[in-house]
């Protein structure tokens, strides 16, 4: 049986544009989430040298081992793991590059933030297209937010292009997108992560409220030294830095 949220990539043509943006050669390795029926599978295989193709439903990922058994002399080698892509440590597979994966849609933020836990160059993402507008927001847009910020601290995110449920098999009830992730180092510090998460979620979770009453809402604090003007501010309307700022000065205060 396969998950509820398990879409077969089918279109040749996506196929295609996700292999020409993973650019891949001979010397990647790439790491690929949510198998499937090996559609995508084979096709990365043509171009990479070595495939690791996670997959969790059983019978799945018993075809795809039959499947690409006789891959390793003179061709890619693919590895096919059976489990569950959340509790896979992928730390055993220190040597993937890249990572090239239609994602099941219900896993897109615990797998996104686990990925970005490990070293790699690139990801090529399918994710549903809401989801992936909301991780290329910038400030000022409706779809900025914490997970926005969260993911951008770790990597540049573009989005690439928009897919339409006629692509996969069956069809989802909504569009989808492919996405680059590049990991980087943070353009900006925090003074403690836990805490500008936390804070993250109390002042967009009340995203119309001026930034004064989500933050006295956050903290007992009172006479924060921050100015007026910003604090009459609503938090999708500050870029990431000055939020990390305004929680730094929160942090500290709290600590003193």
């Amino acid at each position: 049986m396969t998950r509820s949220d398990q879409y077969m990539l089918i279109d040749d043509l996506v196929l295609h544009h996700i292999l020409t943006y993973a650019c891949l050669h001979e010397s990647d390795v790439v790491l690929e989430i949510g198998a499937g029926t090996g559609i995508l599978t084979e096709k990365l295989a043509e171009h990479a040298g070595m495939v690791i193709a996670i997959e969790s439903d059983t019978t799945m990922a018993r075809s795809l081992t039959t499947r690409f058994k006789d891959t390793g002399t003179g061709a890619c080698v693919v590895e096919v793991v059976h489990g569950n892509a959340l509790k896979i440590e992928f730390s055993q597979f220190t040597w993937f590059n890249k990572v090239v994966s239609n994602l099941p849609y219900s896993i897109s933020s615990k797998i996104t933030f686990k990925l970005l836990e490990h070293p790699f160059e690139e990801a090529i993402l399918m994710y549903q297209y809401e989801f992936a507008r909301r991780l290329a927001a910038s400030h000022g847009s409706k779809d900025y937010g914490k997970l926005s910020i969260c993911v951008q601290y770790l990597a540049d995110v573009e989005l690439l292009e928009i897919v339409p449920p006629t692509a996969f098999s069956p069809q989802p009830g909504v569009r989808s997108a492919i996405v680059r992730l590049t990991p980087r180092a943070p353009e900006y510090e925090v003074a403690d992560r836990n805490f500008f998460s936390r804070f993250l979620t109390a002042v967009f979770s009340q995203r119309r409220k001026k930034l004064k009453n989500s933050i006295a809402a956050f903290t007992s604090i009172k006479d924060v030294e921050l100015p007026e003007d910003l604090l009459n501010m609503r938090p999708e309307e500050l870029p990431a830095a000055r939020l990390a700022e305004i929680s730094d000065v929160l942090y500290h205060h709290q600590r003193d």
